[in-house]
């Protein structure tokens, strides 16, 4: 069996350090508990990463390399139900692959910080890549997109957490894409 390699190691302890710090808030979620929820000791840890901010501030860097490589697959797409689609799918993927990230992304999206650019910029990726034109605001469009993409950011979670993603999948995207106004024929 191979072993895994130092930046498996390292995107295993920011997803679950970021599942922590969705749970708990940065503040709350200390050395102590992510090096527990990784299998090492602090020390362990800070041999990966040389303080708490650092392991977050990776968190974030994931969640926007994530935006910034699915608004670069969909730019070439008319908005509409290809476009949804593509970033409905997407967006299940990465919450499948990163759920702790993923748990981040929607923590932060309920309690935004109007003074943190980083985040905000995230979001802007976002509403971009789904269409959204915020010269142009469509209060259903916004509304729709808010509880599509909030109930797919719940229900991915406990996909992950019951290991039924696979089962769950197409489910999660019909639903999904009726959400956001695009009823399946």
């Amino acid at each position: 069996m191979l072993r895994p390699t130092k930046s498996e190691i390292e995107a295993g302890i920011i997803d679950r350090a970021a599942a922590l710090f969705a749970q708990h808030g940065f503040a709350h979620a200390s050395l102590s508990q992510i090096a527990e929820a990784v299998g090492y000791s602090k020390a362990g840890l800070l041999h990966h990463f040389p303080s708490k901010q650092a392991i977050y501030d990776a968190g974030i860097r994931t969640l926007r390399e994530h935006a910034e490589e699915m608004l670069e697959s969909v730019k070439g797409l008319p908005v509409g139900r290809e476009r949804d689609l593509a970033v409905v799918e997407a967006s299940v993927a990465f919450a499948f692959e990163q759920p702790g990230i993923s748990a981040l992304g929607n923590r932060i999206a309920l309690d935004p910080d109007p003074n943190d650019q980083e985040m905000n910029e995230i979001g802007f990726i976002m509403y971009e890549a789904i269409g959204i034109d915020l010269q142009k605001l469509e209060l259903d469009r916004i509304i729709r997109v808010t509880c599509a993409f909030s109930g797919l950011g719940i229900t991915a979670n406990l996909a992950v957490r019951t290991k039924q993603t696979k089962e769950w999948r197409a489910s999660m995207v019909a639903a999904t894409m009726n959400a956001l106004g695009h009823r399946q024929p």
